[in-house]
């Protein structure tokens, strides 16, 4: 009898569950519960910052002119290509497509429940192997509630929803204004302002740039070693924001000071499960989560998997590695270790982490790594690698953005073997 799976959002990765647990409909049964009216997740695009319509935190981090820092070809799920006349770099409104063609193609909406609001998972104490009751309520009518038991949760509720804000000595003090980047949308609100942004990962690079289109100065502010590329007349960098003092003054760690109007935080995100009870047993500590082997299924609830997780990645090809990783758990075609050896794995993983210099919220960033890491996921439950030119071209793009920050995205590329990749010129 198929095992009935409930999938928490239909952002990429709830989709990607969804498409590989309804192929097996012998095995699986999913149920996808989206709290939102249509798929795509984060790249669902709005002009509304804070709440939506139905008083729920607006989800999307996506801003107006958001075009993608990967290219489509290293994008895409490795079942489903994007649409080759597209451009390499493509706008969030044509990421959104994709997503709507793969639901189509897949034939998904049948499985997704919208405007569902998942409240509670928990455990049910006392089963063997353990089962799942979810409760979920309609959007908008919060009272009307209803539960169900699961054999198995995936958790896809992504992580670029809730800011993280760092705190600064003197914040209280700052007269201008301060925003974070998962409320910007577009530059016109800076004409003529002095703006710092803190924070020089994708989208603190990426909304500096378009802002210096309209603002007096923008400072990008940062702990990174310099962006070597060339940047716009009116941008430059310094390091990490030391105190804010009255009125509007942003001091940084080298002692130099700039007056601001704006303070925009690009500072990331922080991880977000507050429909997990306690009973889960999901720590979320300095964005370190445990206890997930391989940053994906629980040691002690191995039905319990959250995709997702890891962070600075090819993120469409790693979810479909871990949905399937995560399925062989469910139908027994990959035994785990015992409970200590994944406990050990873990632990090995995160203090290799630190002596490397990484600091402890680092805990699921991947960068470099994610290519060994999406191979081992592959090779554990017997699948071919993802084709290496996916990687190379990503290690190319890497290095036209680092030397080519303010044109990297002019650039189209092509795969032409499993190995083999070239830019167009």
């Amino acid at each position: 009898m198929a095992r009935p799976v409930a999938v928490i959002g239909a952002g990429a990765a709830g989709l990607c569950a969804a498409r590989h647990l309804s192929a097996r409909p012998d095995q699986f049964v999913p149920t996808v519960y989206e709290q939102t009216d249509r798929v795509g997740g984060t790249w669902v695009y709005t002009d509304r910052v804070g709440t939506d319509e139905h008083g729920l935190p607006v989800h999307s981090s996506m801003y107006k002119n958001l075009r993608t820092n990967l290219p489509k070809e290293v994008m895409a799920f490795p079942d489903f290509p994007f649409d080759s006349s597209l451009p390499s770099f493509v706008t969030h409104q044509q990421v959104l497509q994709y997503l709507e063609d793969y639901t189509d193609h897949f034939q998904l909406r049948k499985h997704i429940q919208f405007l569902t609001k998942v409240d509670t998972v928990k455990p049910v104490t006392g089963t063997d192997p353990t089962l799942w009751e979810v409760t979920v309520s309609r959007v908008g009518e919060p009272e009307k509630t209803t539960t169900q038991q699961f054999d198995a949760v995936m958790v896809c509720n992504g992580h670029y929803s809730v800011p993280y804000i760092p705190a600064i000595p003197g914040a209280d003090l700052f007269q201008g204004r301060t925003i974070h980047s998962h409320k910007y949308r577009t530059p016109d609100d800076f004409q003529g302002k002095n703006v710092v942004l803190l924070g020089a990962a994708a989208s603190g690079q990426d909304i500096a740039l378009e802002i210096s289109t309209t603002a007096n100065q923008v400072v990008l502010s940062h702990s990174k070693p310099p962006i070597k590329s060339q940047l716009p007349p009116n941008m430059k960098q310094a390091p990490g924001v030391e105190c804010f003092k009255a009125p509007k003054t942003v001091r940084f760690k080298n002692g130099e000071e700039f007056e601001a109007d704006v303070f925009m935080f690009c500072t990331g995100y922080n991880y977000h499960f507050s429909f997990l009870t306690p009973e889960c047993q999901v720590s979320v500590q300095h964005g370190r989560i445990t206890p997930m082997y391989k940053h994906l299924v629980h040691t002690s609830f191995p039905s319990l998997s959250i995709i997702g997780i890891c962070c600075r990645i090819c993120p469409f090809p790693q979810f479909d590695r871990q949905v399937l990783f995560a399925q062989a758990v469910l139908d027994g075609s990959f035994k785990l270790p015992s409970k200590e050896d994944m406990e050990e794995d873990i632990r090995r993983d995160f203090h290799r982490r630190l002596e490397a210099g990484k600091p402890p919220h680092h805990a699921h960033e991947m960068g470099e790594e994610q290519w060994e890491y999406n191979n081992e996921l592959s090779d554990l439950i017997g699948l071919d690698p993802l084709p290496k030119a996916v990687e190379l071209v990503y290690k190319g793009v890497h290095h036209e953005r680092v030397n080519n920050l303010q044109w990297y995205k002019d650039g189209q590329y092509e795969i032409t073997g499993p190995e083999s990749w070239r830019k167009l010129e």
